[in-house]
């Protein structure tokens, strides 16, 4: 017995592959971790954050809370200043529905991607409602308005980073912005605690020992805040090249002052110190490593010092201890 063949007329076809066509994208955006409108995480509804320095993605944990996934490109021992972005994280700022940056010129290799990104979705930088009274100049910045871009090491202007990264994640996902009011508030309070514990561990240090000396100018905003003379061999940026010059003056700084400890930082070479403390032992003046200190990056993650506050602390306990 032959069987009946069944023809099938063009609209029911269009309607079979529709559903077909509809089936499949449902499928590759469940894959592809969204939603279908790119405006949260399809599988758990987070918000996407990405951020630029470790700093920066570790408040917006901390202000996210359970409501984002938070991914930061660079990572510990990465200098910002010299940073390039790659293809990957290209793709994971692509990916996310807001994104943050430091500003002041710390990411400048990623100006043009940002300029890109921002005619698509929220890049924000948490420098951007600081009183500009507050912001230190760059001397080596000769003719242009450059700010030193290390405000992470004065606590207070930090949580005026954090409460930007409040009121922007809260105009991206307005219904949970309870959460990020009531996470901001927990974790500023925190923050008032760092400061305070800053100022009262630099105060045990004598007053003519509060002389803080590290490769690079990252601790201006720091010593402001905390009562310590800073200097560094290199500028604000680490891409400024320093030459014999410098190494002189610092060498004969050092000795002048009887400065018995310099510090090394973890994401800049040790190399220049170490040239200075070998040009000061030619001069008869023993200079030791007082320890690192975290500048432009925070420690492994998993540690104490991969947290902001650990990092603080970690820094204000290394130079309390080699100063005091």
């Amino acid at each position: 017995m032959r069987k009946k063949k069944y023809k099938v007329n063009s609209a029911v076809r269009r309607f079979i592959m529709s559903i077909l066509f509809l089936t499949m994208a449902a499928a590759l955006a469940a894959c592809s971790g969204t939603n279908g409108n790119g405006e949260k995480d399809g599988e758990s509804g987070k918000l996407r954050v990405t951020a630029t320095t470790g700093m920066i993605a570790d408040a917006a944990a901390n202000v996210g809370g359970e409501h984002v996934i938070v991914t930061g490109l660079m990572g510990p021992g990465i200098d910002p200043h010299l940073y390039k972005a790659s293809q990957g994280d290209v793709k994971k700022l692509d990916g996310a529905d807001i994104i943050f940056y430091n500003g002041l010129h710390l990411e400048g290799k990623m100006g043009e991607i940002f300029e890109k990104l921002e005619k698509r979705k929220p890049v924000v930088a948490v420098s951007a409602n600081i009183d500009e009274s507050l912001l230190h100049g760059d001397p080596a910045a000769k003719g242009e308005a450059v700010h030193d871009p290390h405000i992470w090491f004065n606590v207070k202007l930090w949580m005026s980073a954090v409460e930007t990264i409040r009121d922007a994640l809260s105009e991206k996902d307005p219904q949970n912005a309870a959460a990020y009011e009531q996470n901001a508030a927990a974790y500023l309070n925190e923050l008032e605690k760092l400061d305070q514990y800053a100022q009262e561990q630099i105060a045990q240090i004598p007053e003519k020992s509060r002389i803080l000396v590290t490769a690079h100018d990252a601790f201006g905003y720091f010593g402001e805040a905390y009562g310590l003379q800073v200097t560094g061999l290199q500028g604000m940026n680490t891409m400024s090249e320093y030459g014999s010059k410098d190494v002189s003056e610092l060498r004969d700084f050092l000795v002048k002052n009887e400065i018995k400890a310099v510090f090394i930082e973890s994401s800049v070479s040790s190399k220049s110190i170490q040239s200075v403390i070998e040009g000061a032992r030619t001069l008869g003046h023993e200079v030791s490593i007082g320890g690192e200190l975290f500048s432009d990056a925070m420690g492994d993650e998993g540690t104490v010092e991969g947290t902001y506050i650990g990092m603080v602390r970690h820094n204000v306990d290394t130079i309390v201890k080699a100063l005091k």
